[in-house]
């Protein structure tokens, strides 16, 4: 079985993201997909004193959306400096913050480009830290033609897959059968959220990996234990929910 895994680039997003690339045996970083204002790609939440914070990374406006590996970042105002002092104050409690804040730090001094840059250097950054150890490729560089599954039959293919690994929100649009046609199966994220020790309050399973990293270090890596079920069992459990 080869599984892969496609996701949008997302700026140090929550542990799901890194509990599906546990399952992969190649990450693809969607990075040809158009950039959305208001998404994930660009910011990410925070745990503070005060509630969860939003910490954003401002890009060059365009005309139009652009490919994510093409949206400039913003380098005018000193946001960079603004983010590691929000989250060395925000963590100065929790017990590997000076590892997050190594990754951060490390990830910034690299000063890219493009935004999808950014989230893919900070990705595979974190993933080091957790032990996970997938090949990993940019849509990018292998464009294909189509929409939906179309697309993602023809960037599949190529790659020799038999496993497709997908969160819940696949069951709105994904054309399983297509797939299926294409002899990929298509497994679907259950997510366990399993709570750990954190700071400031009740727990919050969709705020940044970061925080993940901040407060466990190396056993971070226990966490990412989530299953991904077959997808009629999925598209069961959601009738039913």
């Amino acid at each position: 079985m080869r599984t892969v895994v496609v996701l949008q680039p997302q700026f140090f997003p929550w542990r799901g993201v890194f509990e599906q690339i546990r399952l992969a045996d190649e990450y693809v970083h969607l990075d040809d997909a158009q950039f959305q204002k208001g998404g994930f790609t660009n910011r990410v939440q925070l745990k503070t004193a005060n509630g969860p914070l939003w910490v954003t990374v401002p890009v060059l406006r365009h005309g139009s959306l652009p490919p994510i590996a093409e949206v400039e970042i913003d380098y005018k105002s000193d946001w960079r400096a603004k983010h590691l002092r929000t989250f060395a104050m925000s963590y100065a409690r929790a017990p590997f913050v000076a590892t997050a804040h190594a990754i951060m730090d490390d990830v910034y001094a690299e000063k890219p480009r493009t935004i999808g840059e950014l989230d893919i250097l900070a990705l595979e950054r974190c993933c080091a830290a957790l032990g996970l150890r997938p090949t990993f490729t940019r849509a990018s560089d292998t464009p294909v033609e189509g929409a939906k599954t179309d697309r993602l039959v023809a960037l599949l293919v190529p790659r020799g897959t038999t496993c497709y690994v997908t969160g819940l929100g696949a069951l709105d649009y994904l054309d399983e059968p297509q797939l299926a046609a294409a002899g990929i199966e298509v497994r679907v994220m259950r997510y366990t959220r399993r709570p750990y020790a954190q700071l400031h309050g009740a727990f919050d399973p969709h705020v940044s990996i970061l925080d993940t990293l901040a407060n466990l270090g190396p056993a971070a890596a226990e966490l990412l234990e989530s299953p991904a079920v077959p997808w009629r069992e999925a598209t069961a459990e959601e009738v039913g929910a």
